[in-house]
């Protein structure tokens, strides 16, 4: 069983923000997976469903990002789910809009939602895939940037890069971290 939690914020307030990135992949991912839909559970929306052989749970923490590891926690002490299991699924200011990067561990890089789930579960070794936001222009504070909703260029292509973070998570539960770290960490081409 493979645990898949997306990262976000709950309500309407929030739902189309650059900060809701993983709770739009869960989504697309559950679809994917024939869950049957979200129900409330564990301070989180959970869907049970599969993948090719293999089961899976999608999580979305309704906790608020910053208090993401409380909810985190409980749904893996249930599911009795070693942290290996578990991907993570975050926006990233540090990478470009729409260039993915999975890990199997880390530090949280300044990432509130990262730094609590680590902290409630008392590693750093938990699988992430992380999605670029970029930083946006200008003077712009990172809480304002990944709290406003996407420009109308990202916009345009957010359905690709949630096509893209989808395979990404059903490549990793299929064939597991090395082979979908091979496959999504690609090099970023330089300009001439």
């Amino acid at each position: 069983m493979r645990i898949v939690i997306g990262l976000g914020n709950p309500g309407r307030d929030y739902a189309r923000t650059r900060h809701n990135l993983g709770f739009m992949v869960a989504d697309v991912v559950a679809q994917r997976a024939a869950t049957g839909g979200f129900r409330k559970r564990f301070k989180s929306e959970i869907a049970e469903g599969t993948l090719g052989p293999d089961r899976v749970v999608l999580v979305k923490p309704q906790t608020f990002m910053n208090l993401s590891g409380h909810a985190v926690r409980e749904v893996i002490g249930w599911y009795h789910a070693p942290v290996e299991d578990v991907l993570l699924i975050v926006d990233e200011l540090d990478l470009p809009f729409g260039e993915l990067r999975v890990r199997a561990s880390g530090s949280a890089g300044g990432h509130n939602g990262i730094r609590s789930v680590t902290e409630q579960l008392g590693t750093q070794a938990v699988p992430r895939l992380r999605i670029g936001i970029g930083r946006g222009q200008g003077r712009i504070s990172a809480e304002s940037h990944v709290l406003a909703r996407f420009t109308p260029e990202e916009a345009a292509a957010l359905p690709s890069v949630i096509e893209q973070a989808a395979e990404a998570v059903v490549c990793w539960v299929m064939d597991g971290i090395t082979t979908c770290m091979n496959r999504v960490n690609q090099p970023t081409p330089t300009s001439p």
